[in-house]
């Protein structure tokens, strides 16, 4: 069974996409674009592009405030060392990579995530799964699970038909909530220390 992990709010304490949006994007734009994914008149891809469109800052510089403010999950290092989980993410290569060399084990999981272009003018996002998905309409990280049994991690509206696909979910946030309004059974996830002694 593979264990699948979802980035931004689930590996992290808290989403780096917000953290890098909060410090360096529109607060604005932000706020109307989440409403809108919330009621389903964009797609997450959309609400991303649009969101980092407003971005100007140099990508070393948003990288280091990464740095500085990103934090794991308690027992992430740990887990990652001897599952080797597969991390499917709608965050950027680029802004992940430098978290998990810092946390000594970026040879330790396998990492599909989008791509950025730090542009002046705006970043411009390189999703990696653009074509929509035949459960729920529009492009996510079902169409990134291997074949097989998963148990999948995450948080957020970027798991929710993933985790639809999984035999166990761990979930915390906005996923939760779906989840249990839907009656589907998770287990909370607090920390990889407990989600380690589950498997």
């Amino acid at each position: 069974m593979r264990l699948v992990l979802d980035w931004d709010g689930t590996v992290t304490e808290r989403d780096t996409l917000d953290l890098v949006l909060e410090r360096f994007g529109d607060a604005e734009i932000y706020e109307r674009t989440e409403l809108d994914l919330d009621a389903g008149r964009m797609t997450l891809n959309d609400v991303i592009a649009e969101q980092f469109g407003t971005v100007t800052a140099p990508l070393d510089e948003v990288i280091a405030y990464v740095l500085e403010h990103a934090r794991v999950r308690p027992g992430f290092a740990a887990l990652a060392r001897t599952q080797h989980p597969l991390v499917v993410s709608s965050g950027f290569r680029e802004l992940i990579e430098p978290v998990l060399e810092r946390d000594g084990v970026l040879g330790e999981v396998e990492l599909r995530a989008n791509r950025v272009e730090a542009r002046p003018d705006g970043w411009v996002v390189d999703f990696r799964v653009a074509q929509p998905c035949a459960v729920c309409g529009e492009p996510c990280k079902r169409a990134d699970l291997p074949g097989g049994e998963v148990v999948y991690a995450g948080d957020g509206h970027s798991d929710y038909c993933a985790a639809l696909a999984a035999k166990r979910v761990f979930a915390t946030g906005s996923l939760a909530g779906w989840l249990r309004g839907r009656g589907v059974s998770f287990t909370p996830l607090t920390d990889f220390n407990a989600l380690a002694s589950e498997l």
